[in-house]
This record gives C-alpha cells, structure tokens and sequence, in this order.
C-alpha cells in the first residue's frame, strides 16, 4: 500500500428492517496519516452504499494500537424522517440535523426548583422566568 492511501471495509453488515437501516461494523486502513475525518468516511460509504451522505450515521472510531488501523460502527437509514425518529439526539446535532438546548444545566435546575415551590398553573408562569 502507498503511503497515504486510505481503504475502507465494512464487515458483520445486517439489514435491519425493523428500523430500517443497514449497519455494519467499518473498518478504516490509513497508514501513516491520521484518521480520516468523518465526513469524508461519509462519503465513501455513500458511494459504496448508494446513499446519500446524509443518510449515514458514523460514530464510535476507535485507533488501534500503533496507528495505521480505525475501526467504529455506520448506519445507513433509507430515509432522514427515520433516522430523526431513531438516532439518540446527540447525534442529530453532530450531523448538523438537530437543535441544541439553549439553556445551560444550571438554568434548567433553578427553573425546576422555582416550580417546585408553587402549585397548580402557576408552574407555567414561573417556567416563563417572570418570578425571580
């Protein structure tokens, strides 16, 4: 192999028709380089796959020892509704499909504990930030 090139394979591929995607275990061989971006692994599968890079969930990429050799997981739904109905959110919003929460950790605990101090429809109104 050259210096530079990168091969990948996938291997234990299972349609999964339940949740309509096929996944597979992916196996990256890029010696003497870092590992290959996420994106560009996207797009190979795509090709591979006759998908579109949208479509494609990767994650999960481990480095063996020494370099040279990745290995992680891909999903391939058949459609975007699918996928937004079955990947966690996170991921969603590493592909650049979901929303992030706007409020920090801490907001959200003060608003829970100033609810947790009325009752009835009044928790609507502290949930809005009017009480302070």
């Amino acid at each position: 192999m050259a210096e530079g090139t990168v091969t990948v394979r996938t291997r234990k591929f299972i349609t999964n028709r339940l949740l309509q995607r096929k996944q597979m275990v992916v196996d990256v061989i890029h010696p003497g380089k870092a590992n290959i971006s996420k994106s560009d692994l996207r797009d190979r599968l795509g090709k591979m796959y006759k998908a579109t890079p949208d479509h494609i969930f990767c994650f999960g990429f481990r480095t063996a020892y020494g370099g040279g050799r990745s290995s992680g997981f891909a999903l391939i739904y058949d459609n975007l509704d699918i996928a937004k109905k079955f990947e966690p959110k996170y991921r969603l919003i590493r592909h650049g499909i979901g929303e992030k929460r706007k409020q920090s950790r801490k907001q959200r605990k003060e608003k829970k504990n100033r609810q947790k101090k009325v009752r009835g429809t009044k928790k609507a109104k502290v949930g809005a930030g009017k009480k302070k």
